[in-house]
């Protein structure tokens, strides 16, 4: 399985998305500071995964939620997760 899945930084609150086979191992290289992008922002929590059987599926679903209308879709099913 392939995942996409979206951080959230301890330190300033911004969300961060990426996609992996392995969501747990890719948390803690995040953690540790292994991803230029998101080393200054260290450290994450997971907030949010979905799972696809392909990884170009996953990768796709990715870049959607990196368009406007990906972020604007994002930010409201985060929401509904926090008020569930």
């Amino acid at each position: 399985m392939y995942y996409v899945y979206v951080l959230k930084s301890i330190k300033n609150g911004k969300p961060y998305t990426g996609s992996s086979e392995d969501v747990e191992n890719r948390l803690v290289e995040h953690n540790a500071g292994k991803t230029k992008s998101t080393r200054a922002s260290k450290p994450y929590k997971l907030v949010y995964k979905e799972s696809y059987n392909t990884r170009s599926e996953a990768v796709r679903r990715e870049l959607f939620f990196k368009t406007g209308k990906g972020r604007e879709l994002l930010k409201e099913i985060l929401k509904n997760k926090e008020g569930s």
